[in-house]
């Protein structure tokens, strides 16, 4: 899969393409369907496919302050494109001045001249444009004038539930990772390099990777969780931890409150495994949540609540592995 940053790593030789367009935060079941479709029009046509994101998030720069919670890395975003078989994976960096490109500029400019879009696939709620002027009919009609196709795809899931971003991370914040990966269609992943705690829990017999996750990264709501665990990239054994290869971990969410904390941290215990984490990228999967944080009258209640947490991720992820 080729990875273009903005219009200038567009070769000039760039033939006809079909094009999907969003923010695809989370590469949700919803995104899928659109990347679907815009995979399949593009073998129908013979042509390439392109997805086309956007840095930093669109409404960061139409309302600076406002930048939701996010649910993939760009980086996580493009591997998970490229798993559902997109050929490009394009980020246009949002800017003031894109932002104030208006429907039919963006349309002539971007898709028709630079991209040269012979088919392009979004959302049936998708915006685009100058304070958000052009909708799916908008396009519909420029693409009438251009000589382009438009295919709207509606992101409506089971349980009248529409697949969105924004409904994924309602339950990331309440800490529902049953359907949160319901919707993404897979675990919630929370990435980070694993820094120096205060090394409490390997004091109580439970040595934790404390994570610090990216700017804006979502994270699940206060508690413990059970979660798979997993150096990113590639390279020679961690103590007795593979890049690459998943592992059980129990994973606490918050301040710890019994100890009279302030600093939200996400802090992973790697079941069975002994290997000093520290300087690692790496990746946390949140598959269900165990219970809420709660403030312990003693270290002994705590260390028997950890127990007891371990006993559950263990009967947790077991039955997730089982077909």
């Amino acid at each position: 899969m080729l990875r273009w940053r903005g219009l200038d790593d567009i070769p000039a030789d760039w033939g006809r393409c079909v094009v999907t367009i969003g923010v695809f935060d989370g590469v949700h079941r919803g995104h899928a369907e659109l990347i679907h479709a815009a995979t399949k029009a593009a073998k129908e046509h013979g042509v390439p496919s392109v997805l086309m994101t956007f840095d930093p998030h669109p409404s960061e720069v139409v309302r600076p302050g406002s930048h939701p919670p996010q649910l993939t890395t760009l980086t996580r975003r493009a591997e998970l494109a490229e798993e559902l078989g997109i050929d490009v994976f394009c980020v246009m960096p949002f800017t003031p001045e894109l932002a104030a490109r208006s429907p039919k500029d963006f349309a002539h400019d971007i898709l028709v001249e630079t991209l040269h879009a012979a088919d392009v696939v979004v959302g049936d709620n998708f915006t685009f444009g100058r304070k958000a002027a052009g909708d799916v009919a908008k396009l519909t009609e420029l693409g009438a004038k251009f000589g382009f196709e438009v295919q709207a795809i509606s992101l409506f899931g089971e349980h009248a539930v529409t697949y969105s971003s924004t409904y994924i991370r309602s339950c990331v914040a309440a800490g529902d990772m049953d359907r949160a990966a319901e919707a993404l269609g897979r675990p919630h992943r929370v990435e980070g390099v694993v820094v120096r705690g205060d090394g409490r829990g390997r004091d109580l017999g439970y040595p934790t990777a404390n994570v610090a996750p990216p700017m804006y990264a979502a994270i699940p709501a206060d508690g413990v969780y059970a979660a798979w665990f997993t150096i990113l990239g590639v390279g020679p054994a961690v103590g007795e931890v593979l890049p690459g290869e998943r592992y059980q971990a129990a994973v606490s969410v918050g301040t710890n409150p019994t100890f009279s904390g302030r600093t939200r941290t996400v802090e992973a215990f790697v079941l069975d495994k002994n290997a000093d984490l520290y300087g690692q990228h790496v990746a946390v999967d949140f598959v269900h949540r165990i219970r809420g944080m709660v403030q312990f009258d003693g270290i002994d209640d705590l260390v028997t609540a950890m127990g007891d947490d371990v006993t559950k991720t263990r009967e947790i992820l077991a039955a997730a592995e089982t077909p």
